[in-house]
């Protein structure tokens, strides 16, 4: 036998053979590796916060409230301003009796003046989360065919101006020309405000005529379906004599552009 290092597998100078590295241990250092990376990652994303809790989400919903709040105040103190530039131009103004009487039309169709009249009032409503077919034929609900949803508020509100409504509010905000009825996830944003269901528009004019354009409605004919099958909320109540409010946001138009 051989007395070479070589042979023995001992390294020069006879000291302890040098362990050789099996893909086993190589497997295991890389996942030890891997998870290091991963830790670090992980603490550089939470910044020191709890990553795993809904904490991030409670705070953008905390976020987003405060903004609506922020929004509403926002809005009644520019009412205010404006109730006291229509005082002061009411008082200075030199305009013709025409020309006051073409204004305060025009005020009027603006949706920015209060409007009293006779109204009808549409409540809608999510249907109970544990809600299940209420008619023989119809399948189980799904998750989504239990709440409501952007375009069940747009056909009311649509069929309302159709019946020849006047003036609408919704939930507190009177809608104008620019207004734009928009849902994400099970909240409605109206002009910067944020509301949770059930929904109330509230529209002036002629009842019968209101209440004939909601029921001729083929959308709401299509949400009627649910509401039957699934218990989606519907309730359509004469309120008699109501004071809408006029709108208070800005009406400045940042997107638009003349026609060429």
């Amino acid at each position: 036998m051989s007395n070479s290092a070589d042979s023995q597998g001992e390294p020069p100078g006879g000291g302890r053979p040098r362990a050789r590295l099996r893909p086993v241990r190589i497997l295991t250092v890389a996942v030890f590796a891997l998870a290091g990376l991963i830790f670090v990652t992980s603490f550089n994303t939470a910044k020191g916060t709890n990553i795993r809790t809904d904490a991030s989400l409670l705070k953008l919903s905390d976020l987003i409230q405060e903004r609506s709040h922020k929004n509403g105040q926002l809005e009644e103190s520019n009412g205010a301003i404006r109730d006291d530039v229509d005082a002061l131009t009411e008082h200075g103004g030199a305009g013709t009796k025409a020309e006051d009487a073409k204004l305060s039309a025009l005020e009027k169709a603006s949706g920015t003046k209060k409007l009293r009249g006779q109204a009808v009032s549409v409540t809608l409503a999510d249907a109970p989360p544990n809600a299940t077919a209420k008619l023989p034929g119809y399948p189980e609900p799904q998750p989504n065919d239990l709440v409501i949803h952007q375009q069940d508020l747009q056909a009311v509100v649509n069929a309302l101006w159709n019946g020849g409504a006047q003036g609408i509010k919704v939930m507190d905000q009177r809608l104008i020309a620019t207004s734009a009825v928009r849902c994400v996830g099970n909240t409605l944003i109206l002009q910067g405000r944020v509301y949770s269901p059930p929904y109330k528009i509230t529209a002036v004019g002629d009842p019968e005529k209101l209440k004939q354009a909601l029921g001729a409605s083929p959308q709401i004919q299509n949400y009627m379906l649910y509401v039957n099958a699934y218990g989606l909320g519907w309730k359509v109540e004469d309120d008699g004599a109501v004071t809408l409010p006029g709108y208070s946001g800005t009406v400045d138009l940042h997107y638009a552009k003349p026609v060429e």
